[in-house]
């Protein structure tokens, strides 16, 4: 059986987003969302998504690259003097390992937005997080301890296959080969968490070699090439260009990708193909 599940990132973040990801799942391929919860549009993605019944909407935490849901003054290792996070994610990578202090505020934060989550009412449909800080072991075992508190039943795997990835996109084998070697076992290690946790998971990604470029000739070649298992193909769509996209994702092309969500081919693919939509929560 092929699954699909394929989700909107960073809902909330503008009013251009949610925009595109309530049309792309009313009138396209788009099943999932993952949620901003201290975004500057999060209330309104948050009443959409009360509206859709049939979206599932996880959690998009934010470590790096945004602003904390807690009050920064308790969590000063965390941000800048102007009350953000860093953008350098190898550093803060580092900070996250060695310093238990730190450790000691990115819990807090972490638990200041699952709680921000849960006040929504919206059920939990997984976690992830952004730029897959996630995958960090460290953030990973907060997100496992914290999350059972707040029906934590899924969690994104970023797990792009090699050779179905080349095949359906013939760009930059060399670049796609050393992501896959040096990500491995740290996807091993965390598969075998969730595993251990009882989580569930997604099989495989594609896009996280193409982040903000998914054309709609390149998702059609990734549903033909889709493998045996769950697959999640996630995209950053917008209906039209704003500051928040030109600020933190200057070089995507997400109203590209949003055409991409909704084109007719790309619909005719997944029932030609027989692909079984889903969301995170039916991985189980």
């Amino acid at each position: 059986m092929k699954a699909l599940i394929v989700t909107g990132d960073d809902f909330g973040l503008a009013l251009p987003i949610n925009e595109a990801i309530e049309d792309a799942h009313r009138d396209g391929i788009l099943t999932t969302a993952s949620l901003m919860v201290g975004a500057s549009a999060a209330q309104d993605a948050i009443e959409r998504a009360r509206r859709l019944h049939s979206l599932k909407v996880g959690l998009h935490l934010v470590l790096v690259e945004g602003r904390p849901v807690s009050n920064p003054y308790d969590v000063p290792d965390l941000v800048d003097d102007a009350g953000a996070f860093s953008t350098h994610l190898v550093r803060t990578g580092i900070k996250f390992y060695f310093q238990p202090r730190v450790r000691r505020q990115l819990a807090r934060e972490i638990r200041a937005q699952f709680e921000a989550f849960h006040r929504t009412g919206l059920e939990l449909d997984h976690v992830n997080a952004h730029n897959h800080m996630h995958v960090h072991p460290m953030v990973l075992g907060l997100i496992l301890e914290i999350g059972r508190e707040f029906g934590l039943r899924a969690v994104r795997v970023p797990y792009e296959p090699l050779f179905p990835s080349l095949r359906a996109t013939r760009s930059r084998p060399l670049s796609r080969i050393l992501s896959w070697a040096s990500l491995w076992p740290w996807i091993q290690l965390m598969r075998l968490r969730l595993r251990l946790a009882g989580i569930a998971s997604n099989d495989f990604v594609f896009g996280l070699h193409d982040s903000g470029h998914v054309t709609p000739h390149l998702l059609t070649r990734f549903l033909r090439f889709l493998p045996q298992g769950v697959t999640e193909i996630y995209c950053h769509p917008a209906v039209r260009r704003c500051p928040e996209i030109d600020r933190s994702m200057p070089d995507y092309e997400s109203e590209g990708e949003y055409q991409a969500l909704i084109s007719p081919t790309v619909k005719a693919t997944v029932t030609h193909c027989g692909i079984r939509a889903v969301g995170f929560s039916d991985c189980r």
